[in-house]
């Protein structure tokens, strides 16, 4: 479960942007006769209450704002977000249920009114219907217990939320979600230093999700420590590089910093088509020339692939019943690649010639990150099933690939 506050954060900045707005632009998104949405009291008095986790109270402000304002995406997303967390305060499941249902509907609206914030999308992940409540854990003590403490944290008593959560830690040390909200609600309430201490502690109980390194980046970042955010938010993609979330604190890190990340894309220039044993085809780009030192490196990776199924694969899964692309397997095509380049004589004088991103690749490799970068840079729904256990052991090395090739350090990091 993804806890509301870091969603609250992201949507008060879309809120004070909004607002910033110069005047003149406002003609742009609302009619005429409707009053300018900075201009509206009770803008400011439902901002300061979501603000202050007042979700509850601030559900009928921005219902009626809603009314005033039919065309402010901003404010139905508040409207539907304040909505969404009330439901946790609501004891009657199917009243929950028929919450979270409109609270999705009015997500909906906001969408159609160009919205497109990370906390829009999330609401938007959640069935039609309003489907079923978040279970915190099998042991209904446990659950009960969390459900309380998520109603108060939805009304904005955050002491009582925190001592909720604590009575959680006492009872199920192995709970992840109650240390992860305990720093929550500390950052929320600025006791960043503490925020982070409890972040640890998640980590600690299970440190292969994402949430509690991303909680703790955005803790970092709001104690100007940028250089050890950007290390808290790689760690939240290498715990689960393949959930969206993931990428979402360090995606607002490099904005803030101004800063791109270094995603490497090779363009496929060969296809390799495995019937079986005997029928695989291998078929190369036809704007290759001959003579063109990426047509030879294409098809090398063509036969490592090819070779390696009729070579390899049984020996390396010889219990499967159905062959997939792996890790190695593409690990060892994009190897033979390199190798064959490398053993051309004009190697040296014809690099030049090859595509940026080949050059760029044989880097990687050089580096020692050839697997992580089939992992992060080359993997689909086949081969990202060999991710586990290559982290397992390789946890250290997928983190320096990162931190070396992918995600930029800030100017006064890189001049150290």
């Amino acid at each position: 479960m993804l806890h509301p506050l870091r969603h609250s954060v992201a949507l008060f900045s879309l809120m004070f942007l909004l607002s910033a707005v110069p005047d003149a632009c406002w003609a742009h998104v609302a009619p005429a006769t409707e009053k300018k949405l900075t201009d509206d009291p009770a803008y400011n008095q439902a901002v300061d209450l979501y603000k202050h986790g007042k979700f509850v109270d601030a559900m009928p402000l921005f219902e009626r704002l809603a009314a005033d304002h039919p065309s402010s995406p901003e404010v139905r997303e508040g409207w539907a977000w304040s909505m969404f967390l009330y439901a946790a305060t609501l004891t009657d499941l199917e009243q929950r249920k028929k919450a979270r249902a409109r609270a999705r509907t009015i997500a909906l609206q906001a969408q159609k009114l160009g919205d497109d914030s990370q906390i829009l999308h999330l609401m938007l992940e959640q069935p039609e219907d309003g489907g079923a409540d978040t279970k915190f854990s099998d042991r209904k003590d446990v659950d009960d217990a969390m459900r309380a403490a998520e109603a108060d944290f939805a009304r904005g008593d955050l002491d009582k939320a925190r001592e909720g959560y604590l009575r959680v830690v006492l009872i199920d040390p192995n709970n992840y979600e109650a240390p992860l909200f305990i720093g929550d609600v500390y950052f929320k309430q600025q006791v960043y230093g503490s925020a982070g201490e409890w972040f640890g502690r998640a980590i600690q109980i299970d440190p292969n999700r994402e949430t509690a390194y991303r909680y703790w980046g955005d803790d970092l970042v709001a104690m100007g420590k940028e250089d050890e955010a950007r290390g808290k938010f790689i760690d939240a993609i290498v715990a689960e590089p393949y959930n969206n979330r993931s990428w979402v604190g360090l995606t607002n890190w490099l904005k803030d910093n101004k800063l791109e990340l270094q995603i490497v894309r090779l363009k496929d220039r060969s296809a390799v088509t495995v019937k079986d044993e005997k029928n695989i085809n291998i078929t190369l780009d036809s704007s290759l020339g001959k003579d063109d030192p990426n047509s030879a490196a294409w098809t090398a990776y063509g036969l490592g692939r090819a070779a390696w199924h009729t070579e390899n694969y049984e020996k390396e899964f010889p219990n499967v019943t159905r062959k997939r692309r792996t890790l190695q397997e593409e690990a060892h095509a994009l190897d033979l690649m390199v190798k064959v380049l490398k053993e051309r004589k004009d190697y040296a004088k014809t690099l030049k010639d090859l595509d940026p991103s080949l050059q760029v690749f044989i880097k990687i490799h050089e580096a020692g990150f050839l697997e992580p970068f089939v992992l992060i840079n080359r993997a689909d729904a086949e081969i990202a099933q060999d991710y586990d256990a290559y982290r397992a052991s390789n946890r250290d090395t997928i983190r320096r690939y990162f931190d070396e090739f992918v995600v930029p350090k800030t100017p006064a990091a890189a001049s150290q």
